[in-house]
């Protein structure tokens, strides 16, 4: 039997770490994973370097130098154990012959403003990096590499968690001309001439499995089962849920009058929050999908909740989310607190700060996307239209600049 090299990236790659050595008690075992600021988890054998996310700095190119020295120079019987995440891409960065790291900053902050869909930004991503989009796994070749993810993605595309560093490119012959274009003059010279290039040959990749360990769907399927066991009827609405916070907010509310309680209604997925040139408050995709929520409902004897389960809602000051119950609007109105200009200045978490309604976890070490339960307990519901009034007087959400 040869070796086994651990190596890894992103939110759940130190405690996956961790769970690897308590499993693995008496057989040689050693690596190296990177995981964001403040996501370390003890280890003895394996090494946890951190790093930044979104936006990568010096620490994830250094760590990606390191992941990739730890696969050099393996052989057929050694075995690589490749432990992935949400946010491995950006703690996990070595740019491509040509681009520099700050190229990839740049590039970072135009993709998270961008609107562009996970999918492109990702084949963006794979495109500018030595490590991403299987060439971690093609470094490893000849030995067998074994990918563990924990699943942020809708869908559970394997390939897409962290830009996929040891699973082949879905996108590798694809034309990136035009997401160049729409990337626009901001984008670092080098950059553009690489995205206009034809597709480079894809990286050879070896004997490789990609496992999902933990993904969106099992939480959900957890959360109900707490729910049923409590006597409640639970309804799960789906684990891939995207599109705009605000109006799938909107479409919550409308299926809870529509069907009205006992009921929890849980779901998952990823939506965003288009930004416009105005002031923008604290806030997260989670909080304003609460906030959407309550103001749409307008009372009744409604408890909801929307976190994002890394712990880290976009920009909501360190919280993960929100919890809010029949009396947040009127709690509300008696603080002097307007929903509506919150809601408009993309200001939820400080909304649901001043109430003290926050969710704080600090980093979970996993991530497994958006939750979101929905308890209603009353026969009758009001047919409100705050939120839809909110969306209809926020700036155009056709020229948007996107928070995730």
């Amino acid at each position: 039997m040869g070796r086994c090299i651990v190596v890894g990236a992103g939110k759940a790659a130190g405690s996956m770490a961790a769970a690897v050595e308590a499993a693995w008690p008496d057989l040689p075992l050693s690596g190296v994973v990177v995981v964001p600021y403040g996501h370390g988890a003890p280890t003895d054998r394996i090494r946890v370097l951190e790093a930044a996310h979104p936006v990568p700095d010096a620490h994830s190119e250094a760590a990606a130098r390191e992941i990739l020295a730890a696969v050099g120079g393996l052989a057929e019987e050694d075995l690589v154990l490749a432990l992935i995440s949400g946010g491995g891409s950006s703690v996990m960065a070595l740019p491509a012959e040509g681009v520099t790291l700050e190229d990839k900053r740049t590039v970072n902050r135009l993709l998270l403003r961008s609107g562009l869909d996970i999918r492109s930004m990702n084949a963006v991503r794979r495109r500018l990096s030595a490590i991403k989009g299987g060439k971690l796994a093609a470094a490893a070749a000849p030995a067998r590499v074994v990918t563990l993810c924990v699943s942020d993605i809708p869908g559970d595309h394997l390939a897409a968690i962290a830009s996929g560093p040891t699973a082949a490119d879905p996108d590798s012959d694809r034309d990136l001309t035009e997401v160049a274009s729409l990337l626009g003059s901001a984008l670092p010279e080098a950059v553009a001439k690489l995205l206009q290039q034809p597709p480079p040959t894809p990286p050879t990749i070896g004997p490789s499995d990609l496992r999902a360990v933990a993904t969106p769907r099992a939480s959900l399927e957890a959360a109900a089962a707490v729910a049923r066991a409590a006597g409640l009827k639970t309804v799960i609405l789906g684990d891939d849920i995207e599109g705009e916070s605000r109006i799938v907010a909107c479409e919550m509310a409308d299926l809870v009058r529509r069907n009205r309680g006992p009921t929890v209604y849980i779901s998952g997925g990823e939506t965003t929050v288009t930004l416009s040139g105005a002031a923008v408050g604290c806030g997260g995709r989670n909080t304003e999908f609460l906030l959407a929520l309550m103001m749409e409902l307008e009372g009744g004897d409604v408890w909801a909740l929307a976190a994002d389960t890394d712990g880290e809602d976009g920009a909501s000051g360190g919280a993960a989310g929100a919890l809010a119950g029949p009396d947040t609007l009127a709690r509300a109105a008696a603080r002097g607190l307007d929903p509506l200009a919150h809601l408009a200045a993309h200001d939820s978490g400080g909304f649901f700060a001043r109430l003290d309604e926050t969710v704080v976890t600090g980093p979970t070490r996993t991530n497994v996307n958006d939750f979101r339960a929905i308890l209603v307990l009353p026969d009758q519901l009001p047919s409100g239209d705050a939120a839809l009034a909110a969306l209809a007087a926020s700036p155009d959400l056709d020229s948007p600049e996107q928070r995730t």
